[in-house]
């Protein structure tokens, strides 16, 4: 559907940029008194509340882009509030080693099986059955698959105490991101074509190039809050887990849920409007872009500030993952995807949650 050029906000967009900017005020130039558990609801509500923000401006931008382009800015906003907190967790004042490795795996069985599997399930309810792209999904597992390897599985075998030496740590940073940039000089080169419908929408057109600079400047006034937020957050959340004695890897998934929430619901709407590939491009998308982006982030901060990174995961969460790989390749070898995957999917995410809280 054809929408003419925009560059005007919502009330609810100002309200956004004005909590987030007055929460910085608040946290970074005054001292706020408050049970830590409090403080860190109210910084977590904050965050999530600027997230729907970032990620409205980046649909907008998706609309005018067409996919794969749109959908590749979306899914980059929310992989950079991902890194961010994930940053701001290793260089706060907690011993951090493992945040990475929990948050990505989180990350991946969040993307994977939790939101897939809702997407999947609600679209396959409404419409019965539902079409995709095979070659696209096909390239996106592979990706995945080579990058979870690398990420979770090799510094187990070749590592020491579960995370790569300073010799492995910088290679696996540069040959991470030289593949993820060729898949990306391919997914929006000659094969973008691999990663949209057959009835794909195109693009706007020239007339929204300054609204595509506009929703390009409020999108980063809007993601700056977070930025500044997530030092406050992670001090509190080292509190509060200590204070409850709870196992360290719940902060990954505290971390996961919070970056993923928003994009979670614009999935899931693809899904109820039968846009498959969609879906496919902003889930498997994500996941993608943040094994891409987030494994080399930490490894080079690792190396440069001298910090102890643990990326290699346990034989039950590697299991989990393997399998949800798996399924997820045999689903995509189906000419149509119905509710029973999305079942199936949201089956392997329970399990993933009793072996991480039990």
């Amino acid at each position: 559907m054809f929408t003419m050029p925009s560059t005007r906000l919502d009330v609810i967009d100002y309200a956004r940029i004005i909590t987030g900017w007055v929460a910085v005020a608040l946290f970074l130039l005054l001292t706020v008194p408050g049970p830590p558990l409090l403080l860190l609801t109210i910084i977590i509500a904050v965050i999530l509340f600027s997230s729907f923000g970032v990620v409205k401006q980046a649909e907008r931008l998706a609309v005018i882009l067409g996919d794969p382009y749109g959908s590749l800015v979306l899914t980059l906003s929310i992989v950079t509030i991902e890194v961010i907190l994930i940053v701001a967790v290793m260089l706060g004042p907690g011993e951090s080693t493992t945040i990475a490795r929990d948050s990505v795996m989180s990350v991946s069985m969040i993307i994977m099986a939790l939101v897939v599997g809702v997407s999947f399930l609600a679209g396959g309810l409404r419409h019965g059955a539902l079409s995709h792209n095979g070659t696209g999904a096909q390239t996106y597992l592979v990706m995945i698959l080579m990058l979870s390897v690398l990420a979770f599985a090799v510094p187990a075998v070749i590592g020491v105490a579960g995370q790569y030496q300073p010799a492995h740590a910088v290679p696996v940073a540069v040959a991470t991101i030289a593949l993820y940039g060729f898949f990306l000089r391919q997914q929006t080169g000659t094969r973008a074509g691999d990663f949209q419908d057959s009835a794909a929408v195109p693009p706007t057109g020239p007339a929204f190039r300054g609204e595509v600079f506009f929703r390009a400047v409020v999108l980063v006034v809007t993601v700056l809050p977070i930025v500044w937020l997530s030092h406050d957050m992670a001090g509190l959340m080292d509190t509060v887990l200590a204070d409850f004695g709870a196992p360290a890897a719940l902060a990954g998934l505290v971390i996961a849920m919070i970056v993923f929430t928003p994009e979670t619901l614009t999935t899931v709407r693809a899904a109820w409007g039968a846009e498959t590939q969609r879906v496919i491009n902003l889930a498997h998308g994500a996941l993608v872009s943040t094994l891409g982006l987030t494994i080399p982030a930490v490894l080079i901060i690792g190396a440069v500030t001298n910090q102890t990174v643990i990326l290699a995961e346990g034989p039950a969460n590697l299991l989990i993952l393997g399998t949800t790989i798996a399924v997820t390749g045999i689903i995509f070898t189906a000419r149509r995807i119905t509710a029973i995957h999305g079942a199936v999917l949201l089956m392997i995410f329970g399990v993933y949650l009793l072996a991480l809280l039990g």
